[in-house]
C-alpha cells in the first residue's frame, strides 16, 4: 500500500512532455509509481481538475540569513517552491573571521535590501569556515529543502581582509590561490558552487561598491581553475555586460573551469539589445561544449513605491524631510492638507535626481490587486499626468494616498525597455535559459519576486492578452527539471518513479496572484513585503504535505542539501 496517491490530475510531469490525465503514487518520501493506479494508498487526494506538477526548484534566492531562524521561509513557501539555493551574486556569511560578521551583514544589507538590524538579532554566527555554516544550517527542519553556495565577497574578505573589501585591490597570487582552495572546501562541504558579481548596482549600506566588482582575470579565472581541476561546483555570476569584454570573460570562465555557469540575462534600458548579443555568444559557447544557462526573470525586475515602503517618488522632495519620521496615519494627515501638499510638490529635487524622478515616473504604474506586472506604457503616472494637465508627482501623490496610505506604485526598471514583456518571452523560449532571479528573501523593502514561479503559470500559460503566451509544458520544464539540473539536483525536477517526492496540486484557473502587502515581521520588527497566491491546494515535500490551500500545516521535512543529488534508481514504472 502506498503513503499517497493523487488521483486524475492532469499530470505535467517537468520534462517538457505533453500533459496527461494519471495517479501519482508516493511511498517513503519518494514516487512510487505515475499512471493508471489500482492500488490504495493511506491517504487519496482527488485532483480531477487540477495540475499535478513537480515543486518549483528556484536557484536564485538570498534565505542566507533567515534560512538560520525561518522554518516556513516565506513567502517562497507560498508560491509552490520545495527547493531553494542561496548564496547568489557574490553576498553571504561564510566564510567569516570571528569579529568581522559587520562588514558581511553591511555588504548584505546594501546589496540586497535585508535590514541590517534584522540580520545581526536573527543570526548567531557560530561558524567560521564555510563547513561550520552548513553545519548551522543543518540543524533546524523547514518547509523546504535548501542548499547555498560561497560567495566570493566573503572569500575576498576572509583571504584579503580589510583590503578584500576595495574592488580596486588587487589580491596577490598566493591569496587568489587561497580563494581557490577555500572554495573547493566548500564545494567538498556540501556548497553548490562559487558566485560572482561584478555589477554596479551592488553597494554595502556604506556606499562601497561590492568587494568582487572589478576582479581581473587572474583571480576570477584562479577560483574557476581550482574549482575545475577538482571537477566539483557549479558557478554564478551577475554581469552588467556594459563593455564586449564582460560577455567575453564569462565565457572564458565557464570554459576555464569545465564546471556549469548560469547568470543574470536582463534587458536594460541603456542597451535594450544587448542580451540578445549576450545570449548568442553562450549559444555559440555551448554549441562548442560549454554549459552555460541564463537565468531569465518572470517578469519586469522593478521595485515597488510606497508610502511605507523603502523607496517612494516623494521621499526625494526637500519639503519629505519633515514628515519621513511619522506613522503613516500622520504622514497621511499631513499629505491631505493643501498647504504641505504644495510645499512637499513644489520643493523638487535638483539636477539630476530630477531628470531621474521625471524619467522613473513615465514607466511608474498603479499596483492593483491582482497586479497587471505587464501595464499598458498610457496608464503610467506620467502619461495619465499629462492628460490630466499636472505634474507627475502630483498623481503619484494622489495614487499613493489611496486605501489609507497603503497603496502601491510600480517601477519596471529592467525588462521592460520597450513597454512590453516581448523581451522576456524571447528569454524563456531560448534553450540556453532557465527561470531564476526571484531573490526570495531579498530587497524586502522593495520587491517580492518570490512569486515568479507562480507568475510563470498566471501570465504566461493562461493569462497573457498583449502578446504570445508559452506551453505550460515548457514553462513547468524551465521552473522544475531545468533549474534543478542547472544546480546537479538530479534527484527532483520530474514527476517520475524514483524521483524525489516534491508535487504541487494547483488549481490553474483560480490560481491569483495578489498584490503585495508590507508586514513587520522580521527580528526586531523589521519590514517586509510578502505575496499571497491563491490556488496552491496541496504542497508536498519529500512526500509531506507542507501546504494546503495556502496555509502551513506546520510540517518541517525540508533539510540542508549537501551538493549534486545524483540519478535515482527506477523502482518501478505504471503503464
Amino acid at each position: 500500500m502506498h503513503d499517497l496517491i493523487i488521483r486524475g490530475g492532469t499530470v505535467v510531469d517537468g520534462t517538457g512532455v505533453e500533459r496527461r490525465t494519471a495517479d501519482v503514487a508516493v511511498t517513503d518520501g519518494t514516487i512510487t509509481a505515475v499512471g493508471r493506479l489500482g492500488e490504495r494508498a493511506h491517504r487519496t487526494i482527488d485532483a480531477d481538475g487540477a495540475l499535478v506538477l513537480p515543486g518549483w526548484v528556484d536557484v536564485h534566492t538570498h534565505y542566507d540569513g533567515q534560512a538560520t531562524w525561518d522554518p516556513e521561509l516565506a513567502p517562497s513557501s507560498w508560491h509552490g517552491v520545495t527547493t531553494t539555493i542561496f548564496g547568489n551574486c557574490s553576498v553571504g556569511f561564510a566564510p567569516v573571521r570571528p569579529g568581522s560578521d559587520p562588514f558581511l551583514i553591511n555588504l548584505m544589507e546594501g546589496v540586497e535590501d535585508i535590514p541590517g538590524t534584522a540580520l545581526a538579532d536573527g543570526i548567531d554566527f557560530t561558524w567560521e569556515s564555510f563547513g561550520g555554516y552548513l553545519d548551522a544550517l543543518d540543524g533546524m527542519g523547514r518547509t523546504m529543502d535548501i542548499g547555498t553556495q560561497v560567495p566570493h565577497a566573503a572569500l575576498r574578505f576572509y583571504v584579503m581582509g580589510e583590503r578584500g573589501a576595495d574592488h580596486t585591490e588587487a589580491p596577490t597570487a598566493d591569496e587568489i590561490a587561497r580563494m581557490g582552495e577555500l572554495a573547493v572546501e566548500a564545494v567538498e562541504a556540501g556548497a553548490f558552487g562559487f558566485t560572482t558579481s561584478r555589477t554596479v548596482k551592488h553597494r554595502a549600506a556604506d556606499g562601497r561598491y561590492t568587494p568582487s566588482l572589478t576582479a581581473g582575470d587572474p583571480e576570477l579565472l584562479g577560483i574557476a581553475e581550482a574549482l575545475g581541476a577538482a571537477g566539483i561546483g557549479v558557478l554564478q555570476a551577475n554581469f552588467d555586460f556594459a563593455t564586449p569584454e564582460e560577455a567575453d570573460l564569462l565565457i572564458r570562465i565557464a570554459t576555464t573551469s569545465g564546471r556549469p555557469l548560469s547568470f543574470s540575462l536582463i534587458e536594460v534600458d541603456e542597451r535594450p539589445d544587448e542580451w540578445r548579443r549576450v545570449l548568442q555568444l553562450v549559444a555559440d559557447a555551448n554549441e562548442a561544449g560549454a554549459r552555460i544557462r541564463g537565468q531569465v526573470a518572470a517578469r519586469p525586475i522593478g521595485v515597488l513605491f510606497g508610502l511605507t515602503a523603502t523607496l517612494h517618488p516623494l521621499m526625494f522632495h526637500r519639503g519629505w524631510a519633515e514628515l519621513a519620521s511619522l506613522p503613516l496615519e500622520g504622514k497621511v494627515a499631513r499629505l491631505r492638507d493643501p498647504d504641505v501638499r504644495a510645499r512637499v510638490l513644489a520643493e523638487r529635487p535638483e539636477g539630476g535626481m530630477a531628470a531621474w524622478l521625471d524619467r522613473a515616473l513615465a514607466k511608474t504604474f498603479p499596483m492593483g490587486d491582482p497586479p497587471d506586472y505587464e501595464p499598458d506604457p498610457a496608464t503610467s503616472v506620467a502619461a495619465r499626468a499629462q492628460r490630466e494637465a499636472r505634474s507627475p508627482a502630483e498623481v503619484a501623490l494622489d495614487l499613493l494616498l489611496d486605501d489609507d496610505g497603503h497603496a502601491l506604485l510600480y517601477f519596471p526598471f529592467e525588462n521592460y525597455a520597450r513597454g512590453s514583456l516581448d523581451s522576456v518571452h524571447d528569454m524563456l523560449s531560448s534553450p540556453w535559459t532557465v527561470s531564476g532571479l526571484s531573490d526570495g528573501g531579498a530587497h524586502v523593502g522593495t520587491i517580492c519576486d518570490a512569486s515568479f514561479p507562480t507568475y510563470l503559470l498566471t501570465h504566461w500559460a493562461r493569462d497573457r492578452r498583449r502578446g504570445p503566451r508559452l506551453p505550460l509544458e515548457h514553462l513547468v520544464a524551465r521552473q522544475t527539471s531545468a533549474t534543478a539540473d542547472a544546480v546537479g539536483l538530479a534527484d527532483r525536477g520530474r514527476l517520475a518513479p524514483g524521483m524525489r517526492a516534491d508535487l504541487n496540486v494547483v488549481d490553474l484557473e483560480g490560481l491569483t496572484l495578489h498584490r503585495p502587502e508590507l508586514r513587520h515581521d522580521l527580528p526586531t520588527g523589521a519590514k517586509r513585503f510578502v505575496q499571497r497566491a491563491d490556488g496552491y491546494r496541496h504542497t508536498f515535500v519529500a512526500g509531506t504535505e507542507t501546504m494546503c490551500d495556502g496555509e502551513w500545516t506546520g510540517a518541517t521535512p525540508g533539510r540542508l542539501v549537501r551538493g549534486p543529488q545524483p540519478t535515482p534508481g527506477v523502482t518501478r514504472v505504471a503503464t
